[in-house]
């Protein structure tokens, strides 16, 4: 088993509470305060989890960034104070910069017994066979 350093653990802890900041900004009709708090703790959690040379690798590799920009520009209109455009942007960034690796997590989601399941049902599997499928590869 891979040992934990206390970085990470604190890591975890800041990514957790950066999403649930975001959630909870996004439940409460995009409260600007909430969403800024939320990014800026779940990027330092990033950080703290796989360390600084390893994030920046990850976000500034050549063909990332573009949802590189998009994140960071959204986490930026955030902070200027409109949080459904930053939000949107920022969406549009975390879909590009982690496409890569969403069929292996629905992949993985397809073989968990509830969900699974309810990945199976009529209307749904066809979107789920969208984005498993990994793109590119006959």
């Amino acid at each position: 088993m891979l040992p934990v350093t206390d970085f990470q653990k604190i890591g975890v802890g800041l990514a957790g509470f950066g999403i649930a900041f975001l959630f909870l900004g996004i439940v409460l009709f995009f409260d600007k305060g909430l969403l800024a708090i939320g990014n800026i703790l779940f990027v330092c959690g990033l950080t703290f989890v796989i360390g600084l040379e390893r994030t920046s690798r990850f976000f500034f590799q050549r063909h990332k960034l573009r949802g590189t920009a998009a994140f960071f520009g959204g986490i930026s209109v955030v902070l200027l104070g409109w949080p459904v455009v930053g939000m949107v942007l920022e969406m549009y960034g975390f879909f590009l910069l982690f496409s890569g690796f969403l069929p292996v997590a629905v992949n993985f989601l397809r073989r968990v017994p509830v969900i699974g399941l309810f990945m199976n049902f009529p209307g749904i599997s066809y979107f789920v066979g969208l984005i498993g499928e990994p793109q590119g590869m006959v």
